[in-house]
């Protein structure tokens, strides 16, 4: 992606004035178009989805206001721009029909669509705002130990149906004393197996 031309100026001179920018989060990389007053596209350009870029990119700057839709990154660069002193828009991305209903998906025009709608009206992005840091830390605990209580289900449940075709059943017990009825099969078994 490359620079738009800026007739010489000076990156000073090019942030001038109230500025919008529009932030299309990816995994990797990240697109980023910076407007003028007049609405003009002064910069475009991509940068890594990290801290570390974010932090070079956009603390340089003077306050901006900045668009980006929800997703998995959203949450802490928004916390980031903010600390940085930017206004941050973050838009519902299921109701920015302009982006989820276009029909060219390119990341340099989700980053244009989403300055325009900052700097024009800011609640066609259908602002969402995103948890604290401490509340997401407890949600992500909340939803990690779902995981792995799921998954303990799903193994207790293959071993239950594995040993119905060797004709045995699993007596009913807590995942806790599983294992111990795990042990009373293999002993089981392998006396079995070395029999014959």
């Amino acid at each position: 992606m490359q620079k738009i031309s800026t007739m010489r100026t000076s990156r000073k001179n090019i942030f001038q004035g109230q500025l919008t920018i529009g932030l299309d989060l990816g995994d990797r990389s990240s697109a980023y178009c910076v407007m003028n007053e007049a609405g003009e596209i002064v910069l475009e350009h991509k940068l890594a989805t990290t801290p570390e870029a974010m932090k070079q990119v956009f603390a340089s700057m003077p306050r901006c206001r900045i668009a980006m839709e929800t997703g998995t990154h959203s949450p802490w660069v928004s916390r980031l721009l903010t600390v940085l002193g930017h206004e941050v828009i973050v838009g519902h991305a299921q109701k920015v029909r302009l982006i989820t209903k276009s029909r060219k998906k390119d990341d340099r025009l989700d980053a244009r669509t989403l300055a325009r709608l900052a700097r024009i009206d800011p609640e066609l992005l259908s602002p969402v705002k995103h948890r604290s840091a401490q509340a997401q830390l407890h949600l992500t605990e909340i939803r990690a130990r779902a995981v792995l209580v799921s998954a303990r289900t799903a193994l207790v449940n293959a071993a239950r149906g594995l040993v119905k075709s060797y004709g045995e059943r699993l007596r009913k017990c807590g995942t806790e004393q599983f294992r111990s009825i795990h042990r009373e099969l293999q002993v089981k078994y392998a006396d079995l197996v070395a029999s014959k």
